[in-house]
C-alpha cells in the first residue's frame, strides 16, 4: 500500500466523521438550542465538530503532499468540507483515486 493510498484513505475517514459531525450540529444540536432551550448541545457539538474539522484539514494537507495534488484540488476538497453534504459528495471522487 502506497503512502498516497494510506493518506487518501485517512482523508476519506476524516471527511466522513467530520461530515457526520457537521450534520449532527446542524440537524440535532441547533434545533435543541432554539426549540428546547439547550444551548449546551451546540457548545458540545460545536467543539467536537471544530476539532474534527481541524483533523480533516491536517489529513487533507498530508494527502495533498502524498498524492501530489495541485492546490486547486485540495482547495475544492476544503470547500466541500464547508458544505453540509460536501464530504459525502467528494468521497466518490477520492474513492476512485484509490
Amino acid at each position: 500500500m502506497s503512502r498516497a493510498h494510506t493518506s487518501i484513505s485517512r482523508l476519506r475517514l476524516a471527511g466522513f466523521v467530520e461530515g457526520v459531525s457537521f450534520l449532527f450540529l446542524l440537524g440535532v444540536a441547533m434545533p435543541l438550542k432554539y426549540f428546547a432551550n439547550l444551548p449546551v448541545a451546540v457548545k458540545i457539538a460545536g467543539w467536537t465538530h471544530g476539532i474534527l474539522f481541524i483533523l480533516f484539514c491536517l489529513a487533507l494537507r498530508k494527502a495533498k503532499r502524498a498524492a501530489g495534488w495541485p492546490y486547486r484540488e485540495a482547495g475544492l476538497l476544503l470547500l466541500a468540507a464547508l458544505l453540509p453534504f460536501g464530504p459525502f459528495v467528494v468521497d466518490e471522487r477520492l474513492a476512485r483515486q484509490l
